[in-house]
This record gives structure tokens, sequence and C-alpha cells, in this order.
């Protein structure tokens, strides 16, 4: 279940509010209400703090710390593709994505090498399932944070819609329209570089990834395409939900909860013989 939210995980807020008085000649009193500081979880020592070197290798590392101020160490291992840290990245023009796994260490430090392959500013989406806990623990949430890659910045406009994409030989080629607050399905057919329909391998506990980014806000959106009957393949948007799924080679059926209209980018990610393959589309919701 990943949810589109563009900001901070707030978990809890309270207020005090005290009304004392004596006898029935006193006046009654109302104290200045007492707001606590919001509640969150957020990154903590994230790590590199300064601009990036293009086409390197870079290390980025961080804690999650949680509303109790302790480092996060206890995520969902049991609910693929719903589980761990899941790490992706977006330039602020939507030319590029990737999508990262993380290395989570006992004391809860996540780490994972990146090569950024342009300069410009980049959105880090860190996307956490930590284990539950209690009745208000969250099943996910994002955080983001923004990071400077060295050199001459040169923003690629939003591609037109194309309903085909080639990649690597693979034909991807998509159907259907998209409403926002609206459970949608996309149909996507795929073919190897022989015209066969393509028979799909799972990766991260699904045979596709479907990552949305609004234009220019970059609003996130991320979903997943499984088996029939695999039990944690859905997504959530307020009282709706959607499950995207496969039943034959050659078809993905990918469910879609965008949280506002407008032209977003999806980044469709499958994987074939050993390397991960990412058809972009430019698609418009109502």
């Amino acid at each position: 279940m990943t949810f589109a939210r563009p900001a901070t995980t707030v978990i809890a807020l309270a207020a005090i509010v005290t009304l004392t008085g004596c006898g029935s000649n006193s006046k009654t009193s109302i104290t200045t209400p007492t707001v606590l500081p919001a509640r969150i979880y957020e990154l903590a020592n994230f790590k590199p703090s300064t601009p990036i070197t293009p086409a390197r290798t870079t290390l980025l590392s961080f804690t999650i710390r949680t509303p109790a101020g302790t480092p996060l160490t206890a995520y969902k291992t049991c609910c693929e593709p719903h589980a761990g840290v899941d790490l992706i990245i977006v330039r602020s023009d939507d030319s590029h994505v990737q999508y990262d796994d993380t290395d989570i260490a006992a004391n809860g430090r996540i780490s994972q090498p990146v090569v950024f392959p342009a300069p410009g500013r980049y959105r880090i989406v860190v996307d956490a399932y930590p284990k539950q806990s209690g009745p208000n623990s969250p099943f996910n949430f994002q955080l983001f944070r923004w990071v400077t890659v060295r050199g001459a910045y040169h923003p690629q406009p939003v591609p037109a819609y194309s309903s085909t994409q080639t990649v690597d030989g693979y034909r991807f080629q998509i159907q259907g329209h998209l409403k926002a607050i609206e459970a949608n399905f996309l149909t996507i057919h795929v073919r190897d570089p022989n015209g066969d329909k393509t028979v799909f391998a799972t990766w991260r506990g699904a045979y596709a990834h479907a990552i949305f980014f609004r234009a220019h806000s970059l609003d996130y959106f991320h979903t997943h395409v499984c088996s029939p009957h695999s039990r944690y393949c859905f997504s959530v948007l307020g009282g709706a939900r959607v499950t995207g799924s496969s039943q034959a080679p050659g078809v993905l059926k990918v469910g879609v909860l965008l949280p506002a209209p407008g032209t977003w980018r999806m980044f469709l990610l499958t994987y074939m013989h050993g390397h991960i393959l990412t058809a972009p589309f430019t698609l418009t919701a109502r």
C-alpha cells in the first residue's frame, strides 16, 4: 500500500485547555491553551550534505527518527512488495527516475550507493514500511529530501503523450484513461524483441512497479502489478482501494489512484532477463 503524501507524516498533535474556578463569587479564569509540537517521523543525519558529483557513485545514508526521538529500527519483512525502505529518486524536470533497494543496519542507519546521471536538483523519496507496533502505527509513510548534483542544469520538457514505448527492443503499449481520486486501470501490453508476449518475472515482490510523479509539483504515487492471488499488492487513497494484477503473459493491469488531476509521468519498471527495464509514459488525469 503506497500513499500519495506530499509532506512529512504527522502522528499526533495534543492540546490541553484548563478551566479553573473557586467559590460562587469568584471569576472563572481560562488559561492559555498549551499546544505541544507535532510529533513526526523525520530524516536525521542525512548524507551527503554537500552538492554531489554526477556520474560517480555517491553513498546516500540517513536514519529515520521516530516521533519518540529514537531511530526507527524495525521494518516489515513479511509483505513484499510492501517491505523495508524504498528509495525513489526523481529529477526536478521528471526526466529521470530510479528505484533502489536499501540496506538497513541494526541501529537503523539506512544506506544505498547511488549514481546521479546528470546535473540538477533531485528529490529523494524515502518510502518506509515500519513494523507495526500499535493501532495508530502507519502502514507506510514517505519522507522527502532535495539534493543538488553539480554542473550546468538543462531541464528537459515533459514529452507529449505516446501510447507506445520501446525499451531494449521490448514494446510497451498502453490503454486506458485516468481520473483523479478514483480507482482506474491501465492495461499495458508487452512484447519482447521477437514479437512474442512477455513472460514476466517477479522483482521485489511484483511483476511490475508503476511510479508516478505529477509534473512540476512532483506529487508521488507508487503501485504494483502482482499475481492474481497476491495478498499485499494493493494501493489505497482515502477510502478507495485498488489492486493491479497480471493473469496472462504480455498483459499488465495497473491499478491507479492519483491524488490530483494534471499531467503525470508514469515510469513502469519490469524485470527482464536479469535487468530492469523502465518504460516512461506521459499521462493526463482529469
